[in-house]
């Protein structure tokens, strides 16, 4: 592989973007073998009232499921969206990388950056890769947010797993849906998906939140038949300082309310 696609160095890719009526920049750092790409939406009002959020995306998909959300946050503080190494905009790595490999790359971007203790955000296997980070990198991260956690014992294989994200897709509003379909099948598409989907289901959170002392927020959408509130809840009592929050919408909560998300994750900051 070219050298050029993972350069360890920031490169910046677009300018002058918008969310709205919210500007963001993009970079791309590169790790060796594997590069992400970050959108940083700077913080909107003179006075910050929170720390840094850094918000991880979910499996196939890639960082622009957390617009809504983060537009909402940067009226807090500055907003880091990650595409994970072969998601999104980021370059596929010419090799399979586990959830733990994902975690190290996210916990140097954190280390890089000098991010003080920022709010770390997952959401579907973004929690996975935020928990593993939690767990690894405890000198890095005091605050963590756990939307839609996976995998509930109710899903951990993958024809049940396929059913409920069937199921869900249908409860999704259709602009999102088919954002999520053309992730899958255009940007991260079907092998690199087949590669990860045996790591998902191999991280058990509830074993993992036991190394974790971040102060975790876990959040499920009311209508999620992916993650059920009920485990959801359960989870957040297996982490040493647990809280716990359900929102309206299916598994993508971020759309379905996204300024009830935000205010959670900025009250969770405060704690």
């Amino acid at each position: 592989m070219s050298s050029r696609r993972h350069r360890s160095r920031d490169e910046v890719v677009y300018k002058g973007r918008y969310v709205g009526s919210v500007e963001y920049h993009t970079s791309r750092v590169g790790y060796g073998d594997a590069s992400l790409v970050v959108y940083r939406f700077g913080c909107q009002v003179p006075e910050k009232t929170g720390p840094d959020f850094v918000l991880v995306h979910g499996i196939g998909v890639s960082a622009r499921a957390y617009g809504p959300t983060a537009v909402e946050l940067a009226n807090h503080g500055d907003v880091y969206l990650i595409d994970l190494a072969g998601y999104g905009r980021s370059p596929r790595p010419d090799r399979d990388l586990t959830i733990a490999e994902h975690a190290g790359l996210v916990g140097r971007f954190l280390t890089d950056k000098q991010l003080d203790h920022p709010v770390v955000v997952g959401h579907s296997m973004g929690t996975q890769v935020v928990a593993e980070m939690a767990a690894d990198f405890p000198e890095q991260v005091d605050h963590i947010v756990l939307i839609a956690p996976v995998v509930a014992p109710s899903a951990r294989s993958i024809p049940k797993l396929a059913g409920l994200l069937l199921t869900n897709g249908l409860k999704e509003p259709p602009s999102v849906a088919a954002m999520a379909v053309y992730d899958y099948l255009v940007r991260a598409g079907i092998p690199y998906m087949v590669q990860q989907t045996p790591h998902l289901l191999g991280v058990d959170l509830d074993e993992l939140a036991k190394r974790i002392t971040a102060k975790t927020l876990v959040i499920c959408g009311a209508d999620d038949p992916i993650v059920p509130t009920v485990w959801g809840a359960h989870l957040a009592t297996e982490f040493q300082a647990g809280w716990y929050a359900t929102v309206p919408g299916p598994h993508a909560t971020m759309f379905a309310a996204p300024a009830k998300i935000a205010a959670l994750i900025d009250e969770h900051a405060h704690r």
